[in-house]
């Protein structure tokens, strides 16, 4: 008893109390958003699809961010960080070599286990891409062990485009449809599909919904619109997966800034089926 007891309070401060992670690559994506790879010094990070991390900069604060990796065996994970306010800001100013703090990884995350032998489609707008793409590469180096996958992707304009080379390898790939659009874009600069990513579905053919489950993530105003189309594709709320934005801040339940209702996004999501929360107004 003792033992258990002592392993619990280990247990708990390893939820409050950071590890140290070092940045060990780093690249400008677009205008606001970099990428980061760091290592944790003595483990993997553990994760699941969809997970995310609280990161701390010493002296400026922390702020919960997405992880954009699949699992792995190494002790490396990535992540882009968009340039929204001081923590962000702070943490662009990093250079490989520097340090951050790691507490997580925290939250639900998308069932990829359960969804083998099953037809995924994947709708990712703007910086959604970034959770999405841990839960897309897990599926891409397990292809094997699902259906059809389809990959939808749109951003406002052709500059605010994440991972272009793999976004390229994706839509070059005999065993994936690969579908993107951006919003808007000056002549001559895009020659592919230009409206919201919706328009992106009348392109899609012989999606069965009975088998196949639609992983939703993006800007909360584009929820509503894909999630209206998948009913009109027949979708059933249990077989729409989604991972919301909300206000998280301390990643444990504890602040109340993410809370709906009786949930909390960082500990009872930020991955939800539809079906979970399509009651609840402030969920979308």
């Amino acid at each position: 008893m003792i033992q258990t007891m002592h392993n619990n309070i280990e247990n708990k401060k390893s939820i409050y109390l950071p590890e140290v992670a070092t940045l060990v690559k780093k690249k400008k994506l677009t205008d606001l958003d970099t990428y980061f790879e760091f290592e944790l010094k003595d483990r993997p990070l553990g994760h699941l699809y969809g997970q995310f991390v609280e990161v701390s900069v010493p002296g400026i604060g922390e702020a919960p961010i997405s992880i954009s990796s699949p699992p792995t065996a190494t002790n490396r994970f990535e992540m882009v960080i968009r340039k929204i306010g001081q923590v962000t800001t702070a943490i662009h100013s990093l250079e490989p070599g520097d340090a951050v703090g790691i507490r997580g990884p925290f939250g639900s995350s998308f069932p990829m286990e359960s969804l083998k032998g099953k037809n995924l489609l994947f709708v990712a707008g703007g910086i959604g891409l970034v959770p999405a793409r841990s839960a897309i590469l897990y599926a891409l180096q397990n292809r094997n062990d699902y259906k059809d996958i389809t990959i939808l992707f749109g951003s406002r304009d052709p500059s605010q485009r994440l991972f272009t080379d793999e976004l390229q390898e994706w839509k070059s790939r005999k065993d994936v449809t690969f579908l993107e659009s951006v919003d808007k874009c000056d002549p001559g600069t895009w020659d592919g599909n230009v409206g919201v990513i919706t328009t992106l579905f009348p392109l899609l053919k012989n999606v069965n919904p009975l088998e196949t489950y639609a992983i939703v993530v993006g800007p909360p105003v584009m929820y509503k619109f894909v999630i209206m189309t998948l009913y009109d594709m027949e979708f059933s709320d249990k077989h729409i997966i989604v991972s919301l934005e909300r206000h998280m801040k301390c990643g444990v339940g504890k602040c109340g800034h993410c809370q709906i209702n009786n949930l909390y996004v960082c500990q009872d999501g930020p991955v939800f089926t539809y079906d979970d929360i399509k009651h609840l107004k402030e969920a979308i």
